[in-house]
């Protein structure tokens, strides 16, 4: 009886060390697809049936800018597509999550087709206001992450419409700031379908992110350094890929071998490396991360970089898989426990840890928020990848904090 008891108390334990350290691999998986199918189900459903501006309950910063509110839907479908497109790129199976993805995919796919229609209710606002820069760049941003799966499947009006907008755009001017990328991101899609783009637009973004680098894994945007995320919402995602896509198509543009390219890319690549491990770094034990800087209500946009490096491999050594998709889904439980995140018909709704419309900033609505779907780009890897396989670790402060060993940090160049 005392060997029993001994051996009881041992399995239970083990037990509760399994639970502490988190390592549940397949529930964290669940957890992240179920709650990106609940962000993307009322935008997509109701755009597949161009019925997103007659059913989005629209949520303006209550020191909105007067600028057309129609921008709103704009904003909620480029940025969603952007975080949903690697998930969507996984072949269908009769799982669970394989039904979402493909349901999530069919209303994509019309959503797509909505967008561009001038005779639908959903065709957004492309002209007008120059905010469309902007989210546009999202949409091209999600052909570039699933081009076979998003983008050849649409027919050819509706391709052909993409590039008519796309081209359009080039009418807005954009300033020196990170809008430089969106120009960038646009004309990178174009050139990646062989479509005539203008080599300007992209070189420029080149240069003056280049020239924007102020060391330690931190750009500046523009010329005067501000310490928020928009590292992490654009800038430090959108050079890579831009450069990504420069280099696919081996383009030229210091000499003639593309290399310089390559390096750029590598060094891009690095860079966001280091600013991957200050993000993690970030991350309490509690599972919170200070909210400074402005557009602090796109939420978990800010691990865009992380999510970006698990997806692509691209994670440095001192952080091992297991313990980034803890540190996320941690955050990620914690935010979205949050009391009015979503609204009545389950649209997002403005705020950071909950409703909270007063951080929201003069360019700020609720279709803004969804660029929170960034964070999900690990999704795009299949189940059995050792992103998702790999023991749960505790991250890096919450191991400071109990005490127990943990990497030096130091800076790079």
């Amino acid at each position: 009886m005392k060997n029993q008891l001994v051996l009881l108390a041992c399995c239970v334990l083990a037990f509760h060390a399994t639970l502490k350290a988190g390592n549940n691999t397949v529930d964290d998986r669940k957890y992240w697809a179920d709650l990106l199918y609940k962000i993307a189900e009322p935008v997509l459903s109701n755009m597949s049936k161009g019925e997103l501006a007659r059913n989005m309950e629209i949520e303006l910063s209550p020191v909105w800018d007067g600028r057309n509110e129609r921008v709103t839907y704009m904003e909620a479908f480029g940025r969603l597509m952007a975080g949903l497109a690697p998930w969507l790129s996984l072949p269908d199976d009769n799982t669970s999550e394989g039904n979402q993805r493909k349901q999530l995919r069919e209303w994509a796919l019309k959503s797509y087709a909505h967008a561009v229609d001038p005779e639908s209710p959903d065709y957004l606002l492309w002209d007008k206001e120059g905010q469309a820069l902007v989210d546009a760049a999202y949409i091209a941003n999600s052909f570039l992450r699933a081009p076979k799966q998003l983008w050849e499947p649409l027919d050819k009006t509706t391709r052909q419409r993409y590039i008519k907008e796309f081209k359009g755009l080039r009418r807005v001017n954009p300033p020196y700031t990170n809008w430089l990328l969106f120009s960038a991101t646009i004309e990178s899609f174009l050139l990646s379908i062989d479509e005539e783009c203008d080599m300007y637009r992209i070189h420029s973004a080149i240069r003056k992110i280049e020239e924007w680098y102020v060391g330690d894994g931190w750009y500046s945007d523009g010329m005067h350094f501000a310490f928020d995320y928009y590292n992490s919402y654009v800038i430090q995602p959108m050079y890579v890929e831009v450069l990504e896509a420069l280099v696919t198509k081996k383009v030229q543009l210091r000499d003639t071998s593309g290399e310089s390219l390559k390096n750029d890319g590598k060094t891009a690549v690095k860079r966001m490396r280091r600013f991957g491990v200050i993000l993690e770094r970030f991350i309490s034990p509690e599972a919170s991360f200070p909210p400074f800087g402005r557009s602090i209500t796109y939420r978990m946009a800010v691990f865009q970089p992380l999510a970006l490096l698990a997806w692509k491999g691209e994670l440095p050594e001192s952080l091992p898989e297991g313990q980034v998709r803890n540190a996320l889904t941690s955050v990620m439980k914690r935010m979205f426990s949050a009391k009015g995140i979503f609204g009545e018909r389950g649209f997002l709704q403005l705020g950071f840890a909950g409703h909270q419309p007063g951080i929201s900033d003069w360019y700020t609505n609720n279709g803004s928020m969804y660029l929170t779907s960034l964070v999900f780009l690990p999704l795009g890897l299949p189940a059995t990848h050792s992103f998702w396989t790999s023991e749960a670790l505790d991250w890096t402060a919450k191991k400071a904090w109990n005490g127990e060993e943990f990497p030096k940090d130091h800076a790079e160049e």
